[in-house]
């Protein structure tokens, strides 16, 4: 069995050069269940509270979608497949006195891992998108979360 770990550090980190705060990639890992209707992965912070979606540093060796993926992989533990950049937004980090800029991809889940490097940190929940609409803190990850709903609304109503 491969050990799996997360990347450390910020020497590969990019940064926008039209806020000064670095460029975050995330996914929204989902699913759609037999009757149509998405169903979400969320994570909790590395504290162990909230509701939000994996997310990370873009790094100057990978492109985003492939940041997207590691991010998923390190954070929540699952693999899959992108689809195109739902948007990006910007926003004040919590931590740090910068503002981020954050893109989000869709990841349809194909793979759950049984381990991942950041289990003991986090804990991942499957949860309907109205459960996320209502637990999410961060508008700009409801906001995406909204752009991936309506994408799918659309391919829905073309069937």
């Amino acid at each position: 069995m491969a050990v799996l770990v997360a990347r450390q550090g910020r020497e590969l980190q990019r940064y926008s050069p039209r806020t000064g705060g670095r460029i975050v990639v995330g996914c929204i890992p989902y699913l759609v269940r037999d009757d149509g209707e998405l169903e979400v992965l969320v994570i909790s912070s590395q504290k162990g509270h909230g509701m939000m979606f994996p997310k990370g540093g873009w790094e100057l060796d990978e492109s985003m979608d492939d940041a997207a993926r590691r991010e998923a992989l390190e954070e929540a533990g699952v693999r899959g497949e992108t689809g195109s950049v739902l948007g990006y937004w910007h926003y004040k980090s919590r931590r740090y006195d910068q503002t981020y800029e954050g893109y989000m991809f869709p990841l349809r889940v194909t793979d759950e891992l049984q381990q991942w490097p950041e289990m003991t940190s986090r804990k991942r929940t499957w949860a309907t998108v109205e459960q996320v609409m209502d637990g999410c803190q961060h508008a700009w990850m409801r906001e995406a979360l909204q752009q991936l709903v309506d994408r799918h609304a659309k391919v829905q109503s073309a069937l």
